[in-house]
C-alpha cells in the first residue's frame, strides 16, 4: 500500500511540473468518443507513455492521451482512453489514474462508454445516463488492505452516480431539444462480447446496457469521495437484437451519431456543476 501512496504522488508531481491550470473537474472518454478531447482550448497534451506508473491503453480507437486545459471557465483533465480489464491490467492499474486525479485536486467526475443495448427503447446514437451499475466482472479494485488515506474500508454505494447531477442533464436535453434516458449499466470483463443468452439473462437482471468499463473507476471515484457522472453512447444493439457480427466500426459510427448531442449536454453541464 505504500508502494500505491509513492507511485500516485509520482504521477501526480510529473503531472503537476507539466500542466497549468488546478482542475477542478476530470473526464474519461470511451470508445469512439475521442473527438469530445476537441472542447479544450489549447490543451497540454501528455502520453500515458510519458507518465510514470500510469499504464499503456491498448483497447481499439483509445488514443491513450490526457489533455488538460480549460473549456470556457472550468480548468478539466480529460483521458483519452481508458485501461481495461480484459487489457491484461489489474484493477488497480485500471483505476490508478482515478488516484492520480484525486490526488491532483479532482473531485467531480463525468465517465463516458461505448455501450450495447439490453433495452429494446435504448438505440444506437442514443444518450443515457447511468443511474445505477451492476458489477460482474469478476473482481473489485477495493480488493486487498485499505488505505484509509485514500479512502473508507466499505465505502457505501448507495448513491454511485450524483443524482443532482442526473436531474441537471435532463434539464439540459430538454431546453435543448434532444433525447436523454436512464439506465443501468452492468460491466463484463470481456472482451469477447455476450451471447444471446447471456444478453438475455443480464437484461432479465434490471440492467439496460452492456459494457467492459466504468465501473471499476467509478468504485475508485467512490472510494475517493468525488461526486461522479456516468454518460452511455449506445453504440450497438446487443445480441437479443442483434443477428449480425459486431464490428469496432459498426461501434465508432454510432458513437458518432451521438456526438453533436454528447457535446452540447458536456458543455452546459461544466457551466453548471
Amino acid at each position: 500500500m505504500d508502494n500505491m501512496l509513492k507511485d500516485i504522488e509520482t504521477a501526480a508531481a510529473y503531472l503537476k511540473k507539466r500542466i497549468d491550470i488546478t482542475p477542478e473537474i476530470g473526464m474519461i472518454l470511451g470508445t469512439g468518443l475521442n473527438t469530445v478531447g476537441a472542447m479544450i482550448d489549447n490543451p497540454v497534451i501528455i502520453s500515458y507513455d510519458d507518465i510514470p506508473v500510469w499504464k499503456t491503453s491498448t483497447a481499439p480507437s483509445h488514443q491513450g492521451k490526457l489533455l488538460a486545459g480549460k473549456i470556457g471557465n472550468k480548468s478539466i483533465i480529460i483521458l483519452q482512453g481508458r485501461l481495461h480489464y480484459y487489457e491484461g491490467y489489474s484493477m488497480q492499474e485500471i483505476t490508478f489514474p482515478i488516484r492520480v486525479l484525486k490526488k491532483l485536486g479532482i473531485n467531480k467526475l463525468i465517465v463516458t462508454n461505448a455501450a450495447g443495448s439490453l433495452n429494446e427503447l435504448m438505440h444506437p446514437g442514443d444518450l443515457v445516463m447511468v443511474n445505477d451499475h451492476i458489477n460482474w466482472m469478476g473482481s473489485n479494485p477495493l480488493i486487498g488492505k485499505n488505505c484509509d488515506e485514500l479512502g473508507n474500508r466499505f465505502p457505501s454505494m448507495h448513491e454511485p452516480y450524483y443524482k443532482k447531477y442526473i436531474v441537471l442533464a435532463h434539464k439540459i436535453s430538454k431546453e435543448n431539444n434532444f433525447s436523454l434516458q436512464d439506465g443501468t449499466y452492468l460491466a463484463l470483463s470481456g472482451p469477447s462480447l455476450e451471447t444471446e443468452a447471456e444478453c438475455k439473462m443480464l437484461a432479465k437482471w434490471g440492467a439496460d446496457l452492456v459494457g467492459m468499463s466504468t465501473v471499476p473507476e467509478v468504485i475508485v471515484a467512490i472510494h475517493s469521495k468525488m461526486k461522479v457522472m456516468g454518460i452511455s453512447v449506445v453504440t450497438n444493439l446487443s445480441n437479443i437484437f442483434h443477428s449480425e457480427p459486431h464490428t469496432q466500426e459498426e461501434i465508432n459510427t454510432n458513437a458518432l451519431k451521438a456526438k453533436k448531442n454528447l457535446v452540447v449536454l458536456v458543455l452546459e453541464l461544466l457551466k453548471k456543476i
